[in-house]
């Protein structure tokens, strides 16, 4: 795609051209923001301001035309998250709306720009700013890699950039003008002795690049000045002043060693390796026929445990006439309306999922779904299923009751759109956290620098990705914390890819104290063989104080790192099998916990003395009496309701038995499945519980 370069001048920005040209696409343009008039150094969150009397050089020795603007807005949004979360309006007088108004003059004089090259390694501050507010696709393809590996890879790649300004532990006046090959031995060593950033992440360091092998010059500085900002004991902070500065033209070109990342690191490699085994071939893919329509119907429910709220099994019949458009319109006002009887609103969302009747509606149905959103839109796993004639859209939806003064006050949020080699941009809402849950939305197996799948076809590939996404968002939004999964589930378009996946769980660590299922649907979005959705545990939870005062003072609540605990097991009752697993946080008693019940019969006589011996046996096991006192949402995945097969409405009953409520008040989605399997075996039906 054509692309205008988001131009600091320094070493990232330029760098990060290198990798957009090597991904194919054309450089036209760029876009750099100044400050004020009179003033060269602005303490700005989003762009760096020194070094701007250089620009312009930077521009010509790339020989593209140059469009600048004036930062006069300041940080006036400092928090995580841009606008609001039902709106992408801007907010009046940030810094933001400068480079929304820069970016807007360079499309209309390129209107074929798609792109815009954004340098950002670490900074979520600078990459939400950008994706938020511009109708262009983020080239990020620096985003989460290594310093220590990028400083090594800008050098090899012969770029020359210098030092213009100084403000870490270690760095005085004597750096500035040193090049980074220089610099590497002592940046290395501020970061092994101070934990400092090497790319200079932390505002350590501010560079200007002087050569690249993209530049049609090179860029000779002949007089410079150095300014000293501040002086403390600790940091000099200090820049160079360029008061002038030449182009010489290079002196022919030199093959550029540009190093891409390997797309899977060595533990997803062995998951891939694995799961290859069990690949199946497409001369003996099994094709999963079509299921019979369960005929039961379930009211939406709404439930409210602590500050959880679900609200599930969400549909509206339509007209035959009708659109998709106003179907999935017609859900949200349903949805709408039961947040709004507890006082919640959309914003309030955390985890949406969204099946659809076809994968042919998603483009239009993802357009309706994206307009209740704004910033930081809640995770979702959109599959197609096999749902009732008349039906095309059910959701179901997780929503957590903030009570600071504002949505943004408890929300850990990730919300990635640029491309990159780090995980794919979302192609719809990506990933949220909050609380003690983390949703991470499904992951397909995309190639995240092309946002495509992998050609030619491989499912190991795909299976090895979709693990590998979402462990590196998990990685993203660590804040202090190891935390563990809680919930896998892995959709799968055909039910003969089962024997891949559960060779690549095998070979992976992250899904051992996890409750794990697959399921095999109608499609996935984009003709994906498999996608994998996941509920971790930060691993912290709210738990009483040892350190209590005596039987009679009141227990202090306090926040503890506690381990997972994971248990399964079986019980047989007549015709009837059942195996469990749950997984829930060590000495949390209430902390949030998810629990699986599957369903086998052994021949076609399950009688309800089967159903009531299973019931009994069932209430006895300790690890899954939690799960019954008052659950937050249940998933019925379920085969079919052919009762000569499988006596759907015994476990109907067990499910108002066990749960001791009535009918019309349990949380519960239906979600029709082709395919229900555990690691081990194949199933009829299956409940997956939150707590």
């Amino acid at each position: 795609m054509k692309y205008v370069a988001l131009l600091s001048g320094g070493k990232d920005s330029c760098y990060n051209l290198l990798h957009c040209q090597s991904n194919n696409h054309v450089l036209v343009a760029a876009a750099s923001l100044r400050p004020e008039q009179g003033k060269e150094e602005l303490d700005s969150y989003l762009y760096q301001t020194v070094g701007q009397d250089a620009i312009e050089f930077v521009a010509r020795a790339l020989d593209v035309p140059l469009y600048r603007g004036t930062i006069t807005g300041s940080a006036v949004e400092q928090g995580p998250e841009y606008g609001t979360r039902i709106s992408r309006k801007g907010v009046d007088g940030d810094e933001t709306e400068d480079l929304y108004n820069l970016l807007a003059n360079v499309k209309s004089r390129h209107p074929d720009i798609q792109g815009v090259s954004v340098g950002a390694i670490l900074s979520n501050y600078q990459r939400v700013r950008v994706e938020h507010r511009l109708s262009l696709t983020c080239l990020c393809y620096l985003w989460q890699r290594r310093q220590d590996e990028l400083l090594s890879e800008m050098i090899e790649a012969g770029m020359e950039a210098v030092l213009i300004k100084v403000a870490g532990i270690g760095l005085t006046t004597k750096h500035l003008g040193k090049t980074l090959r220089e610099m590497q031995p002592t940046l290395t060593k501020l970061n092994d002795l101070y934990g400092s950033h090497i790319c200079g992440e932390g505002g350590e360091y501010e560079s200007l690049t002087l050569d690249c092998p993209l530049f049609k010059f090179r860029i000779i500085l002949t007089d410079v000045e150095t300014v000293i900002h501040s002086d403390h004991d600790f940091a000099v902070v200090a820049y160079l002043r360029i008061k002038n500065a030449r182009l010489e033209p290079r002196s022919g070109s030199y093959p550029v060693q540009l190093r891409i990342p390997p797309l899977l690191d060595e533990t997803y490699e062995a998951v891939r390796s694995l799961a290859t085994e069990a690949e199946p071939s497409s001369s003996n893919a099994a094709i999963s026929s079509q299921s019979v329509h369960n005929t039961h119907v379930f009211a939406p429910g709404l439930r409210k445990r602590g500050k959880w709220v679900a609200v599930t099994n969400v549909q509206a019949k339509c007209f035959a006439d009708e659109s998709i458009e106003n179907e999935i319109t017609k859900c949200f006002h349903i949805l709408q309306d039961r947040l709004a009887s507890l006082n919640l609103s959309l914003a309030h969302s955390t985890n949406i999922n969204l099946f659809l009747a076809s994968m042919d509606d998603f483009a239009r149905a993802n357009a309706v779904y994206g307009s209740f959103f704004g910033t930081s839109p809640p995770s979702r796993a959109c599959v197609a299923l096999d749902l009732p004639p008349g039906i095309r859209v059910r959701i179901d939806c997780l929503a957590y009751a903030e009570t600071g003064s504002s949505t943004n006050a408890e929300r850990q949020a990730l919300h990635v759109q640029s491309q990159s080699y780090w995980a794919p941009a979302n192609i719809g809402p990506y990933s949220q956290a909050v609380d003690e849950r983390l949703f991470i939305s499904g992951q397909i197996g995309l190639i995240p620098s092309s946002i495509s799948l992998p050609s030619p076809c491989s499912l190991a590939t795909e299976i090895a990705l979709s693990i590998q996404h979402a462990d590196r968002i998990v990685e993203v939004l660590r804040n202090g914390w190891e935390g563990f999964t809680q919930m896998a589930i892995y959709w799968l378009s055909d039910a003969s890819h089962a024997d891949a996946v559960r060779n690549a769980i095998k070979a992976y660590d992250g899904d051992k104290v996890s409750v794990k299922l697959l399921i095999a649907v109608k499609t996935l979005p984009k003709g994906a063989l498999v996608e994998k959705q996941v509920m971790a545990h930060t691993g912290r939870a709210w738990v009483e104080d040892d350190d209590g005062y005596g039987d009679n003072e009141q227990q202090e609540m306090v926040l503890k790192t506690v381990l997972p605990f994971f248990q399964q097991g079986d019980i047989t009752a007549g015709n009837l099998f059942l195996h469990w697993e749950t997984s829930r946080s060590q000495d949390a008693l209430d902390s949030a916990s998810c629990t699986l019940l599957c369903f086998r019969s052994g021949s076609m006589e399950c009688t309800t003395e089967d159903v009531a011996l299973l019931r009994t046996q069932l209430k006895q096991i300790r690890a899954v009496q939690s799960c019954f006192n008052d659950p937050l949402s249940i998933r019925y995945f379920h085969l079919n309701n052919d009762e000569e097969k499988w006596p759907d409405s015994l476990i109907l009953d067990l499910l108002y038995e066990c749960f001791a409520v009535k009918k019309d008040s349990l949380p519960i989605t239906s979600i029709p499945s082709r395919f229900i399997a555990t690691q081990s075996d194949v199933w009829l039906a299956a409940l997956l519980i939150m707590h």
